[in-house]
C-alpha cells in the first residue's frame, strides 16, 4: 500500500524525514511512501482518525492534544526521530552566564506558529522558580518578523530555531543565551498513527521504522557538512554554508536520536510541559500513546 505521510512544515530540524527521502531508506524496507505537505499541522491528527492519510510526522504534543479531546482516538507515536527541543534564545547583547530570570525585565519574543516551543519555556521557568506571566513577552509575531526586530533593537531576546539562530549569530546581530536541547530529552518530533493503521499494515509502519534506525544511524555516522549536501535540495533557497552550519549546531547537540525508541523520561517532560502551561488538561499515560513494538523488533 501507499503510505501518505504528512509533512508538518519544511524545517531544518526534520533533516532526518529529508535524509531518508534522499537515501531511499523507506524502498529499501519496502514501505511506498507519499509525503506531502499538511494543510494545517493542527488537523493532521483528525487526517489520521478520518484515513485521509496514514501516517503524520510532528510533536508528540499532537498526541497529547488530541487524547485530551477524544480519549478514545486510538493514535499512537511509533517511531522517534527528534528527541531534544531544537529551539534557542538569540539575545541582542552575550550572555555567557545566562540564566533564566534574566528573561524577567528583557522583552523576550516567542514562537507564535507552533504551541510547543513556548510550551517548553514556560515549564522551563517554571522549574526555575519563576511565573512566565511575569515576562514581557511578545507572542503574536513569526519567528522572521521576530528576528527582524531583534536587528532593529525592537526586543532584547527571540525564541527561534534553525536557520534563524544561524543567521542572527553570523551577522553579529544575536547571542546565544540558551540551546534548548541542552536541558536534555524532550521528545519533540515523531511518526505516530491511529491504532487501525498499525494494526492492520504492520509491515508498512515496520519498514518505516526500519528506514528511520538506518538513516538515524547514517546522520551519526557522517559530517554536517555531508549531511547538508544530502538534503540541500529540499532546502533550495537557503545557502549550503549556512545549512552546512546549522545542520552541524543541531548534530553537536544532539537533537536527533541514534536509535527510534522514545524514552518514557523524554515523553514525561513533555507531557509535564504541556499540563503547567494549560495546552492540555488531563495528561495521556506513556503507555496509551507510545507503542514501541516496532522499534524493539528493528533494534533486534
Amino acid at each position: 500500500m501507499t503510505i501518505t505521510l504528512l509533512e508538518n512544515f519544511r524545517a531544518v530540524f526534520y533533516t532526518p524525514f529529508y535524509a531518508a527521502s534522499t537515501l531511499g531508506a523507506y524502498e529499501e524496507e519496502g514501505a511506498d511512501v507519499h509525503m506531502e505537505t499538511s494543510p494545517d499541522p493542527a488537523r493532521n491528527a483528525s487526517l489520521l482518525m478520518s484515513g485521509e492519510a496514514q501516517v503524520s510526522w510532528g510533536g508528540p504534543m499532537r498526541v497529547m492534544v488530541a487524547y485530551d479531546k477524544n480519549p478514545d482516538c486510538g493514535l499512537k507515536v511509533f517511531c522517534e526521530v527528534v528527541c531534544r527541543d531544537p529551539f534557542f534564545l538569540i539575545g541582542r547583547d552575550p550572555k555567557p552566564a545566562f540564566r533564566m530570570s534574566d528573561l524577567v525585565g528583557s522583552k523576550v519574543a516567542t514562537v507564535s506558529e507552533v504551541p510547543t516551543p513556548w510550551m517548553c519555556l514556560q515549564h522551563d521557568l517554571r522549574l526555575a522558580g519563576l511565573d512566565p506571566r511575569d515576562l514581557n513577552r511578545v507572542s503574536d509575531r513569526t519567528m522572521g518578523e521576530n528576528a527582524d526586530a531583534l536587528r532593529a533593537g525592537e526586543v532584547d531576546v527571540v525564541q527561534v530555531f534553525q536557520p534563524f539562530a544561524e543567521e542572527l549569530i553570523r551577522e553579529g546581530a544575536g547571542h546565544v543565551w540558551y540551546q534548548a536541547a541542552e536541558r536534555g530529552l524532550t521528545t519533540y518530533t515523531a511518526f505516530y498513527a491511529s491504532a487501525s493503521f498499525l494494526r492492520e499494515s504492520p509491515e508498512a509502519a515496520f519498514g518505516m521504522t526500519r528506514a528511520m534506525a538506518k538513516t538515524e544511524r547514517w546522520l551519526a555516522d557522517n559530517d554536517a557538512e555531508a549531511i547538508a549536501r544530502l538534503v540541500k535540495p529540499w532546502f533550495e533557497d537557503m545557502d549550503f554554508d549556512l545549512l552546512t552550519q546549522a545542520v552541524a549546531r543541531y548534530k553537536s547537540l544532539g537533537l536527533w536520536n541514534r536509535n527510534p525508541r522514545l524514552a518514557q523520561e523524554s515523553f514525561e517532560w513533555l507531557r509535564s510541559a504541556c499540563l503547567s502551561g494549560g495546552l492540555i488538561e488531563t495528561g495521556v499515560s506513556y503507555d496509551e500513546a507510545v507503542d514501541m513494538r516496532f522499534v524493539e523488533q528493528a533494534m533486534a
